[in-house]
């Protein structure tokens, strides 16, 4: 029996872009599979089902369809017993296009620290406050695995334990998080210059010295220890990257294949050959305005159907890694990517996981005090830029338009964006949206206007202490500050 989709409908679709209408309608369909706690295997409906109950055409439902499918909420499957089916998401694709666009705005050696010691030495401690003799095993085989890549060039390129530390948190915002990391930190050193057998071999013993400490701490249930232990192997692994890596300008090089992230037992074909044209166009130095082929050439070169090229390239697309263009000389053009995608993607991934409200608390506390620290830090050193945009940021809140939902976030992205961390301000987002999806999903409305003006004089006070270069004090508000939207998490 199909699970159904709240009715809602739309007041009719008028002059709305068909974009824009489906783009509502795919968050009214997962807001509904949010609501009845994701139902993996159930069906929302056939096409003609859900576009009696949501009011809308066929092709504003197709378009929400291959949105849902994008965010990997639910798949249309034809056929007898078919309709939207409710899926288990795969963070993987997602993943990826997120280490993309994290290279193409130049991220540096400098913000991937920054950001490692704020979440990992987090980890750690929790996996010591957690661990359990199968979490044991799981530890000692990582490291056992370290064994294993003796013929890897560079020495931090396969790093299987910091993700098995993450998950081992049991906290999914920071495992997912962690990983995202290790991967960008595998790119960099991956792109080194070639060091003596000798050198590697000996920074290889050195980095597994340090794993071992860590995995010791983490087992003898010493979570200050085990912090102390992998804040120091960071910071490590940050010199020993910035020693060696080849002098390239600010960006991660592109010509890096990552192993695949799309293979995987669920995956489609579409999702594999997304990922692999992904990587061809890294090793092309991701050149904006690039024709990577026309579609008969790409269809020679991966050996596909037209009807998997096309789903592929919708993914590409969707991601803004590269788009179509018609006419003489087009073909699979390179475009600028952008995040949204996977942050929606990220979002609806982490709730699925079961994100607790301590789970958010826990990985937002870390993320915006070191913001704000680092954003005191950038106004000491008499940069009048921050001053200037927190103040409009927390005039906005009160004065910003009454159907702008997302005025109160406004203070917290330009906090992020000052503190001029792309990685942070990408995780900062996924939080945020993460929250907002939540809130929807549950019927639970955000404060909005009714709080405004609270909201307002609490963004102030933060500013106030950055603006008398009081780090401590904007910290101590700002906890309270986030302490205080939790509740409405629940």
């Amino acid at each position: 029996m199909a699970t159904a989709v709240d009715r809602d409908p739309a007041d009719g679709e008028g002059d709305v872009p068909v974009g824009k209408l489906a783009a509502q309608t795919a968050q009214r369909i997962e807001a509904s599979v949010i609501r009845q706690g994701w139902p993996v295997g159930e069906s929302l409906g056939s096409e003609g089902e859900l576009r009696e109950r949501l009011g809308v055409s066929r092709a504003v439902l197709r378009e929400a369809v291959r949105l849902v499918e994008h965010h990997q909420v639910a798949r249309m499957r034809r056929g007898p017993g078919g309709g939207l089916i409710v899926r288990a998401p795969d963070a993987g694709p997602a993943t990826r296009a997120m280490v993309i666009y994290l290279e193409y705005v130049g991220t540096s050696v400098t913000d991937l620290l920054h950001a490692r010691l704020l979440l990992e030495p987090i980890a750690a401690g929790l996996a010591a406050e957690r661990i359990t003799e199968e979490g044991i095993t799981t530890l000692r085989a990582a490291l056992d695995a370290e064994t294993e890549h003796r013929d890897v060039p560079s020495v931090h390129s396969q790093d299987p334990l910091h993700p098995v530390l993450g998950r081992l948190s049991g906290n999914p915002v920071l495992h997912l998080f962690i990983d995202v990391l290790t991967r960008l930190t595998a790119r960099y050193a991956q792109t080194s210059r070639r060091v003596t057998k000798a050198e590697t071999q000996a920074a290889r013993e050195f980095s597994h010295r340090e794993h071992r400490a860590v995995v010791d701490a983490v087992i003898a249930d010493d979570g200050p220890r085990a912090q102390a232990e992998l804040t120091a192997h960071l910071e490590s692994v940050a010199a020993w990257i910035e020693k060696h890596r080849v002098r390239r300008g600010t960006r991660v090089p592109g010509n890096v294949i990552e192993p695949e992230l799309a293979e995987g037992s669920r995956a489609k074909l579409a999702e594999v050959v997304a990922a692999r044209i992904h990587d061809d166009i890294a090793a092309r130095g991701r050149r904006i305005g690039t024709v990577l082929g026309s579609e008969t050439e790409l269809l020679a070169r991966y050996q596909i159907s037209r009807a998997v090229l096309r789903e592929a390239v919708r993914l590409l697309e969707y991601h803004s890694v590269a788009r179509t263009r018609r006419g003489p000389g087009g073909g699979l053009v390179v475009t600028e990517p952008e995040p949204q995608a996977s942050i929606d993607t990220m979002a609806l991934f982490l709730e699925y996981q079961g994100v607790t409200a301590d789970d958010l608390r826990i990985v937002r506390n870390a993320i915006e005090l070191g913001i704000v620290a680092r954003v005191t830090a950038r106004h000491t050193a008499g940069d009048p830029e921050v001053a200037e945009r927190l103040g409009k940021a927390v005039r906005w809140t009160t004065e910003g338009p009454p159907d702008d939902t997302r005025k109160a976030d406004l203070f917290h992205s330009e906090l992020a964006a000052l503190a001029d961390n792309p990685v942070l301000s990408l995780f900062l987002a996924i939080i945020t949206e993460l929250f907002r999806r939540h809130a929807s999903g549950h019927d639970r409305p955000l404060p909005g206007d009714a709080a405004a003006d609270e909201v307002g004089h609490v963004h102030r006070r933060i500013l106030d202490a950055i603006e008398q270069g009081d780090a401590a004090l904007a910290r101590h508000r700002m906890r309270r500050h986030l302490d205080a939207l939790i509740p409405w998490w629940h």
